[in-house]
């Protein structure tokens, strides 16, 4: 189990750590001189570690749950770990709900005025990163 936990943590580190250097780093910078090539620059390369990521996490993350709650009482909302989890499977949906209008429907077709829209989207799924790291806190520890 710590093995799956330490995987988990690590692929958080480059999902949530990479969203937030996309965030607070490269785009106020892009905002500023209204100059996409450095969102694209940095997708095009944090993709490639950041999409992965993001499959560890899925992946044990899943599996840490079902240790924790059998899959047959997932449905329940018998315990905080219950509520826990179905938030976490909340932001995993909105995530991936982001991340797919993103890809199709904005970044084909980005332009400089339309960069208020994915900067939009950037802020959105830094903010849902950032919840998924203190909702898995709170999973594990039970904080709020």
């Amino acid at each position: 189990m710590k093995w799956l936990v330490l995987v988990h943590v690590l692929g958080a580190t480059i999902w949530v750590g990479g969203h937030l250097i996309l965030s607070l780093g490269f785009l106020p910078h892009a905002l500023r001189t209204k100059d996409i090539n450095i969102i694209t620059n940095f997708e095009k390369n944090y993709e490639r570690i950041g999409i992965p990521a993001l499959l560890i996490q899925i992946i044990t993350g899943f599996w840490m749950a079902s240790l924790y709650i059998p899959f047959n009482q997932w449905w329940s909302l018998a315990s905080p770990h219950h509520h826990y989890l179905w938030i976490k499977i909340g932001l995993l949906l909105g995530t991936l709900v982001l991340a797919v209008h993103a890809r199709l429907m904005i970044i084909p077709r980005l332009t400089i005025e339309q960069l208020p829209s994915l900067a939009f989207h950037i802020v959105l799924a830094t903010v849902l990163a950032v919840s998924f790291v203190i909702a898995g806190l709170s999973f594990r520890f039970i904080f709020f």
